[in-house]
């Protein structure tokens, strides 16, 4: 496995190195001892998958609070998505920066989301399948968002957005 840190401290893309012969493909994806190795939390409490019907779909920009902070590990298992994430940290010298990565099915990408970040994704095809390993299980006493159009990150999605939840869609502007 690869692991390319992003602009974003302690957020990375991780690829992995597909072994291949007339079967089709063996790839490494996760790793909890080259997790440690590169300062990552490789701790694993629940697992998601999210289901998209159409293009333009958008979930997020999603996080937990406090001492149930989380990691996630996420993967597109079918179709495609653009996935941004967002530093919330207040000490970190990118607080409010974000950035993005684009996942496809057969690109064995993944990213890994440090705790104090927001994550979402806007699916680029039809039909797109998205799993999450995340280090806490949900709590929704502690479960937060912020608004993806919010002038405050000013996220350039690639597509126009056609589905988003109420929620989502219902989050306040962003005081830092």
């Amino acid at each position: 496995m690869r692991f390319i840190e992003t602009e974003l401290p302690g957020a990375f893309v991780i690829e992995g190195d597909p072994i291949g012969d007339e079967r089709g493909e063996f790839v490494r994806i996760f790793c909890a001892e080259e997790f440690k190795d590169h300062g990552l939390n490789p701790h694993v409490a629940q697992c998601s998958v999210s289901v998209n019907r159409a293009r333009g779909t958008l979930r997020g920009m999603h996080f937990q609070l406090g001492p149930q902070s989380e990691c996630k590990l996420v993967r597109c298992l079918r179709g495609a998505i653009y996935d941004v994430i967002v530093d919330l940290r207040p000490d970190s010298p990118t607080y409010t920066r974000w950035t993005a990565v684009e996942l496809a099915y057969g690109s064995h990408r993944l990213i890994y989301v440090p705790e104090g970040m927001a994550h979402g994704f806007q699916t680029l095809q039809d039909d797109t399948e998205v799993a999450y390993q995340m280090s806490r299980a949900f709590s929704p006493a502690h479960y937060r968002g912020v608004r993806y159009n919010d002038p405050a990150f000013a996220i350039c999605w690639p597509a126009p957005v056609i589905c988003v939840s109420e929620r989502d869609r219902g989050y306040p502007d962003f005081a830092p």
